[in-house]
């Protein structure tokens, strides 16, 4: 089982950056790792995502300006968020996926708070 805790989020004004990080309990190199956000009275969507062999995948309203990066030595995974936007607010989640014969193993964190002003 991996444990997942997210860090980094906070309140931002519009066109500023902030730095997302995930710490993962245990081994995240065979895990697609993956950001996920939710806003108020919103469904939760995939930000970014990145496969254990490092290409990465982002929703069209972020690419350009997020990047999802890990280090599988370290057990981390982070985003990189740039010329934020209000309607980027949101909680943002951390997530390991991997499926394994007929067996899906899927963890989430708690998820962090970002916040961005206009």
């Amino acid at each position: 089982q991996v444990q997942l805790v997210e860090s980094g989020g906070g309140l931002m004004q519009a066109g500023g950056s902030l730095t997302l990080s995930c710490a993962a309990s245990g081994s995240i190199s065979v895990y697609t790792m993956g950001w996920y956000r939710q806003a108020p009275g919103k469904q939760r969507e995939v930000v970014a995502t990145v496969r254990s062999g490092g290409s990465t995948n982002y929703a069209a309203s972020v690419k350009g300006r997020f990047t999802i990066s890990r280090d599988n030595a370290k057990n981390m995974v982070y985003l990189q968020m740039n010329s934020l936007k209000p309607e980027d607010t949101a909680v943002y989640y951390c997530n390991a996926v991997r499926s394994f014969l007929s067996y899906e193993f899927d963890y989430w964190g708690q998820g962090t708070q970002v916040t961005v002003s206009s």
